[in-house]
Order: C-alpha cells, then structure tokens, then sequence
C-alpha cells in the first residue's frame, strides 16, 4: 500500500472540558510570565518551544544572559513552586540543549534555568536559577 492508498486516520477525540481549562490557564500564565519578564528587560525569543526531548516555556535573553524558564500556575505560589518535578527538570535541561544545538549565539555567556510562578491574583514569582542541570 502506497501512503496515497492509506486509509485516513480516525479522528481524534475531543479533549475533556478539565483538560482544556487547564491549557487555557496554562497559556494565560505563560503569557502573563512573559510579560513580566520584559518589565524586567528580557526579550522573549521563544515561547512553547518543543523539541523531541521537551519542551520550553519560554526562552528569553537579557545582554548575554539566556533563561530557560519553566512556568507554573496553580491555585497559591508555594502549590506552584513545589510542583516543578525532577523528570521535568532532566526534560528541560535535554530540551535546553537542542536550543542551543540549533540555535548557536556567539554573544551568550551565561545560561540560567528559572522558575516562574503564577496564582490567581497574585503577581508572579519569579526565581532565578531554580534549579541546575547536571
């Protein structure tokens, strides 16, 4: 059978309603973190960014400083900070390094993974070098 004579896929099913309010507060953090972050001075190069290891929320660059920042919503900022896992982490880190594989920038010194975190009503929390790649 050629690919041409392939029969068509099933359609997927829809996501469950929980799980599309979760993207819709997943994608309204993101964006809200990256708005703080160029009130601080960064430039956001990337948002979403997937790689076949992970993904990055967001990767931005002040002078010569490149952040990797994994951003977190939930109901309080400590639910939020405790929620980074170690197999996120490890996810992040690969991911991190296929950045910098394909996008090589001579003018980058220092490279820091930060944590973001975002609740309801609160202003977000952003912590720098939340954690390190081994």
């Amino acid at each position: 059978m050629t690919r041409g004579d392939q029969p068509p896929r099933p359609a997927k099913p829809a996501p469950r309603p929980e799980r599309q309010a979760a993207f819709r507060v997943g994608i309204s953090a993101e964006s809200r973190a990256a708005a703080f972050l160029i009130a601080k001075g960064f430039r956001i190069l990337a948002r979403r960014w997937r790689s076949p290891l992970g993904e990055i929320d967001i990767v931005a660059r002040r002078r010569k400083l490149l952040v990797f920042a994994e951003v977190k919503a939930r109901a309080s900022l400590d639910e939020a900070a405790e929620s980074v896992s170690e197999r996120q982490r490890r996810r992040i880190a690969a991911a991190a390094e296929v950045w910098l594989a394909t996008n090589p920038n001579e003018m980058v010194r220092d490279i820091r993974f930060d944590a973001i975190l975002v609740a309801p009503g609160k202003i977000p929390r952003h912590i720098p070098a939340a954690f390190e790649t081994s």
